[in-house]
């Protein structure tokens, strides 16, 4: 069964066909109206691959592009219970791929490459009443006043969850780790904030730049997403997700990327089956 939330994008023209070169192009007869790519993703991503990387795919490729951004860990939970039936998954934690990876777990991933990272951050409101607080001492104190509301995201269905509750943890704020009053969905939480409904949130970085939110550092800086791809093996239009992928890997996916704030992994990192890649990625992702 499928089911979307964030509506895709209808190319009107396009040039390349599912081995895309290097560039997110190549000279093939245009062929507009195939598809749609149906693409899960991270809800970090919401941003770059609804406003940018979808809507340039499709019109490079003739593909339409389908995406819903969620918790990572949930999105896998609703692959793997066949709740959602996707072509391309992008992840925020490498881990998440392991719930996918054999027969029972329906040998939904053989194999996926990380391509990205961003560190954790705290981002927010400039409006606040606590932001000059933030910009002058520890954000550690300021998080502990009274009345300071701080959102995350919820551990049990997004990495971005956990790392905020690793990060209060490790620096003496375990009993606001173990608050669930000021937790919501990832795709709400950039609105919650720019709406004044928060102080601060728990965010990439790559989220904050694109909406220009000021942020802190949270330490360590080992605290990151790790943003991975795959082919799933059921997907239902093989040549469609692969399209996508030479698309996100290439020349003018990783330049929206760059712009947005993004780390690059160079070469993209296979784990798993690097057998599996299918050879028309081989460009994007060195096969072993």
């Amino acid at each position: 069964m499928r089911s979307w939330r964030v509506v895709g994008v209808l190319a009107v023209a396009g040039l390349a066909l599912a081995g895309c070169t290097g560039s997110g192009t190549n000279t093939a007869a245009p062929a507009a109206n195939r598809g749609p790519v149906h693409v899960l993703y991270a809800g970090s991503l919401v941003n770059v691959m609804e406003r940018e990387i979808g809507p340039k795919f499709a019109a490079a490729s003739g593909f339409q592009y389908q995406g819903e951004g969620g918790g990572s860990d949930a999105l896998a939970n609703e692959i793997k219970g066949k709740v959602k039936q996707a072509d391309v998954f992008i992840s925020a934690s490498p881990a998440t791929n392991s719930t996918l990876e054999g027969a029972a777990n329906g040998n939904e991933v053989s194999w996926f490459a990380t391509f990205a990272s961003s560190p954790l951050v705290i981002g927010y409101n400039p409006n606040s009443k606590f932001a000059a607080d933030l910009k002058s001492k520890p954000w550690q104190q300021v998080l502990a006043e009274p009345g300071f509301r701080v959102g995350r995201t919820d551990p049990t269905t997004d990495p971005k969850g956990k790392l905020a509750v690793q990060a209060l943890d490790q620096n003496g704020l375990s009993k606001l780790a173990s608050d669930q009053a000021e937790v919501f969905p990832e795709t709400e939480l950039v609105g919650r904030l720019q709406s004044g409904q928060l102080d601060a949130g728990f965010f990439y970085s790559a989220e904050a730049t694109p909406d220009k939110i000021p942020t802190i550092a949270v330490p360590p800086g080992s605290l990151a997403a790790n943003y991975t791809v795959t082919v799933l093996d059921n997907a239902p239009d093989q040549a469609g997700a692969v399209a996508f992928v030479n698309y996100l890997l290439g020349h003018d996916g990783t330049s929206v990327l760059t712009a947005n704030g993004f780390r690059l992994t160079s070469p993209p990192k296979v784990s798993g089956a690097a057998n599996a890649v299918p050879a028309a990625l081989h460009p994007q992702i060195p096969a072993s």
